[in-house]
């Protein structure tokens, strides 16, 4: 699919919306550099009608700006935050993959199982990402108590070589602010991920990331989305009061020690849960060090290669900045005129000089000049002497 026409947008261009939701469109953007130089980016730019909220601007700039702060091979950067005209975005690297709500389903509908082993690879990246954002501080070492508060299938992407990146970092405060005002039932697939004191209205901690990760992988494993409901309280109720089954009960040959991470991870009692990312992240690499099979990137990078073979290609020419259009009419480059001495060939008629005018480019009369310099000649013979040469044999 040929890439669309451009669309300035402040320092970028715009080439495709990518997604659009409640609070913000998705694009694919490229940044220009020197040169011709042309990085692609991924511009998310926030709806006209939140631009308008003093409080939700607020709060999503400084969510943002906290976002920003984060460096990690595991969280997708931030490098820019600004405002075009009444529009304010955010700039965000850009990855080259699919999001995990796309790769699961996708593998089931070619029949390919989704292995185990890769699922757990996946969650112990996602525990190192956020691991690093819950233990960050500022430049005095105070504790920026970072939560993530939306880990989700949608929010942990795989790119194709294999890397494991959580994205929309601390922004999903702003997030829920602005989908307060989106129609009942719009949330319900993001409520399935709550931790029960966020359904219970409490003050949440890191903590509340492990149990939403817990029901992302609990779901990845079994096939199953842990908590349902036909109401977004009926979704809450099963959270906060429902009963959770060992993962066993759906898949059989779920190991004992990966269904004892998971019920660990899934706890109601934030107490009972893994006290860090760091330590749901060691059980889990635990595992996977004594299993048959450990996968790297490359194992999960060629698995997912192999599901979306279809799709790389369109996604390759997406990434290729839109070729500019060639002028009409070229002009060509500038010359300058030399005349050669009367030596520079020796077919001058007898008795008189033949003098031969030369045109040559900027760029050529450079190179002739060094040459000249290196041999220590002028740089006319040196002219002359390759005319001569081109006469004689021609």
């Amino acid at each position: 699919m040929p890439p669309a026409t451009p669309v300035p947008f402040g320092q970028y261009k715009l080439i495709e919306r990518l997604a659009v939701g409640g609070m913000a469109e998705v694009f694919l953007a490229h940044q220009p550099g020197p040169d011709g130089f042309e990085k692609p980016v991924v511009i998310k730019r926030i709806r006209p009608h939140l631009s308008k909220q003093p409080a939700f601007v607020r709060m999503f700039l400084n969510e943002a700006r906290l976002a920003a702060q984060l460096n990690h091979p595991n969280i997708v950067q931030i490098h820019d935050l600004g405002k075009v005209g009444e529009s304010y975005y955010i700039g965000m690297e850009y990855l080259f993959g699919r999001d995990t709500r796309r790769v699961v389903p996708k593998a089931e509908a070619l029949g390919i199982s989704f292995p185990m082993v890769y699922a757990l690879k996946i969650a112990s990246s996602v525990c190192e990402g956020l691991y690093y954002a819950h233990q960050k501080v500022d430049l005095y070492g105070s504790p920026l108590n970072i939560v993530h508060r939306d880990v989700t299938p949608e929010n942990i992407f795989v790119c194709f070589d294999g890397t494991v990146k959580v994205l929309d970092f601390g922004i999903a405060k702003a997030a829920n602010r602005a989908e307060q005002t989106t129609r009942a039932g719009e949330l319900r697939g993001k409520l399935s991920y709550l931790s029960p004191e966020q359904c219970l209205g409490k003050p949440v901690d890191h903590r509340s990331d492990l149990f939403s990760l817990g029901a992302v992988l609990y779901e990845w494993l079994t096939g199953f989305k842990l908590f349902t409901g036909e109401s977004d309280v009926a979704v809450m109720r099963s959270i906060v009061d429902g009963k959770v089954y060992a993962p066993s009960y759906f898949r059989a040959d779920i190991p004992e020690p990966v269904e004892a991470i998971l019920m660990k991870a899934l706890e109601r009692d934030r107490d009972k849960r893994y006290p860090t990312a760091w330590h749901f992240q060691q059980d889990l690499d635990r595992f996977l060090n004594a299993y048959d099979f450990t996968p790297t990137n490359l194992h999960l990078s060629n698995f997912l290669k192999q599901v979306f073979l279809d799709e790389l290609e369109e996604e390759q020419q997406r990434m290729r900045a839109p070729a500019e259009p060639a002028p009409a009419v070229s002009s060509p480059p500038p010359t300058l005129d030399l005349e050669l001495p009367p030596d520079a060939s020796d077919s001058a008629p007898s008795g008189g000089e033949r003098i031969v005018p030369v045109s040559v480019t900027a760029a050529q009369l450079d190179t002739l000049e060094a040459l000249a310099r290196k041999h220590n000649v002028p740089v006319g013979r040196m002219v002359g002497e390759l005319l001569t040469a081109w006469l004689k044999y021609r």
